[in-house]
């Protein structure tokens, strides 16, 4: 998801460390950025909405159950793949 805006922090950059800005895992310069950026921008607002209240709903109904050893690898690769992808369709935006 990219909103095709300029911003001093892209899109991709702030959708990459969503998920570790919601745990409170990024230093204080990091989050300030984000900040700044979800303020300027409606499109990654609306997903950290969304990514916040998944996080929630799953640590509510999914919280205990254990988690498969390979799992992590492979959301980080899909994770990875989803990036890649929105990386490419911004540089086709920006050109």
């Amino acid at each position: 998801m990219s909103c095709g805006e300029p911003h001093a922090t892209p899109c991709s950059e702030v959708l990459g460390k969503l998920y570790a800005y919601i745990d409170g895992e990024l230093e204080e310069a990091n989050c300030a950025d984000i900040r700044v950026h979800l303020d300027e921008c409606r499109e990654c607002l609306q997903e950290y909405g969304l990514e916040g209240a998944v996080k929630k709903l799953v640590a509510r109904h999914c919280g205990c159950d254990p988690v498969p050893e390979d799992l992590r690898g492979k959301v980080l690769s899909r994770l990875a793949a989803a990036r890649a992808d929105l990386q490419v369709r911004e540089a086709g935006v920006e050109t």
